[in-house]
């Protein structure tokens, strides 16, 4: 029987067995309510208090800065609401705040921002990227206004793997900050970074970041939203006092023990990082040297080391999946919240890829358990899946389908409201 192969890492990870077996008592040996004043209460309470400053070492913040959220969704959403919402900002604001993101930011982010623009709650500007998938430091203080309180950039894609320049945009921030401005906050989704990058919030100078547990080899249905002090965010869930007052609602504590496991293997496993991104590098000129009308989308460089983001011309991604998932081995055709749609991805839109292109791209995205066989049998199985599609189709160099109105979709004459790009 053949190796399943999964190269879907960004999607998921799977959990790691060390983390498992921190978790496993928490189901049904610790299981009282950490905010219980018995002693089983204060024995789970022990466990929430050690995974919160696991992750505040991590990061390199405070243990009263770290608020355990339910996943990267609920965090980013908290963000975007919670700022845009907070009566404290609307005062420094002068009135309805506006917020500045990247175009390339994951879906909870651009939804979050285009309600908050349509309930007239707060402004909003879309940042474009270049060619390469990445912001422009000079496009985003241009886009700086007198009522600008919030930038939100995202540390790494997770389409194209494409590593934002984080430091450089918290530098401008701070100087903006610094002449007098109206205090501009500044916020990150690491959930694609925290595995690879410098994740320090101190040398980052990020006021707000994102942390999925499922995306490190944790549990799903478990994050971290990071919160500078003094940040006036205002909540989005309300309830009992859990998480400084910040998130309500009772631990998940097999969840923030698992989060807390993660992130102490992510630190043992920063060694690995190079066999995979070695790895990394053999699929794409395995595939670009194999197969004719390839191209990476983006840079292999300022890249993810486990992101191959690699369009095939004249074939259709979802069909090229299919094929793949036939052969054992599981890849994606962009970010799983948007697998259902049958719309381009607004990521390599964002690029300036017309929709054919963007159509016929496909997400590898390597992992832990990732092998050299397991690269190989990509590389040899691909080519005569590429081209049997091509034979099918009929349409490989036929520039007629990449003409940019086709493949249009609805919602792409969606007027989101002034200052939507």
């Amino acid at each position: 029987m053949k190796r399943k192969i999964y190269l879907d890492n960004a999607a998921t990870t799977p959990v790691d067995k060390d983390v498992f077996a921190a978790m496993e008592p928490y189901f049904s040996e610790i299981y009282a309510n950490p905010s219980s004043v018995h002693g089983e209460g204060q024995e789970a309470q022990e466990g929430l208090v050690l995974a919160r400053k696991k992750v505040a070492d991590f990061l390199n913040s405070d243990v009263s800065e770290i608020i355990f959220t339910s996943g990267a969704t609920e965090g980013n959403n908290t963000v975007i609401k919670g700022i845009s919402a907070s009566e404290k900002i609307k005062e420094s604001a002068g009135g309805i705040p506006h917020i500045i993101v990247s175009s390339i930011e994951h879906d909870c982010i651009i939804e979050s921002a285009k309600r908050m623009m349509k309930e007239k709650i707060a402004e909003v500007t879309f940042v474009p990227v270049g060619e390469d998938g990445l912001v422009n430091v000079e496009e985003i203080k241009k886009a700086i206004r007198p009522n600008t309180v919030l930038v939100s950039v995202m540390y790494a894609n997770n389409e194209i793997g494409s590593i934002q320049p984080i430091i450089e945009i918290g530098e401008m921030i701070d100087g903006e900050n610094r002449l007098g401005h109206t205090r501009i906050y500044f916020h990150t989704d690491a959930v694609q970074a925290v595995n690879y990058l410098d994740c320090d919030v101190q040398k980052l100078k990020v006021d707000m970041m994102t942390i999925s547990g499922h995306k490190i080899y944790g549990p799903k249905g478990v994050g971290v939203l990071y919160v500078r002090k003094g940040v006036p965010i205002m909540p989005l869930m309300d309830g009992g006092e859990q998480e400084y007052r910040l998130r309500a609602g009772t631990h998940n504590m097999t969840g923030i023990v698992g989060i807390g496991a993660a992130v102490d293997k992510v630190i043992a496993d920063r060694p690995e990082i190079s066999k995979t991104t070695a790895l990394r590098d053999k699929l794409i000129d395995g595939i670009l040297s194999k197969i004719s009308g390839t191209a990476l989308n983006g840079l292999r460089e300022k890249r993810l080391p486990n992101n191959a983001n690699i369009r095939f011309e004249g074939t259709e991604g979802e069909a090229i999946l299919v094929m793949l998932d036939m052969e054992g081995i599981a890849v994606s055709t962009g970010s799983a919240c948007a697998a259902r749609s049958l719309s381009p991805s607004h990521v390599l839109k964002a690029m300036g890829l017309v929709d054919i292109d963007a159509h016929s791209s496909i997400r590898f995205s390597l992992g832990r358990n990732t092998t050299e066989e397991d690269i190989n049998r990509v590389i040899e199985v691909l080519p005569g899946i590429i081209e049997k599609l091509r034979g099918v189709s009929g349409s490989f160099n036929n520039e007629d389908l990449r003409n940019p109105t086709a493949w249009k979709d609805d919602e792409d004459e969606e007027k989101c409201g002034t200052g939507c790009v």
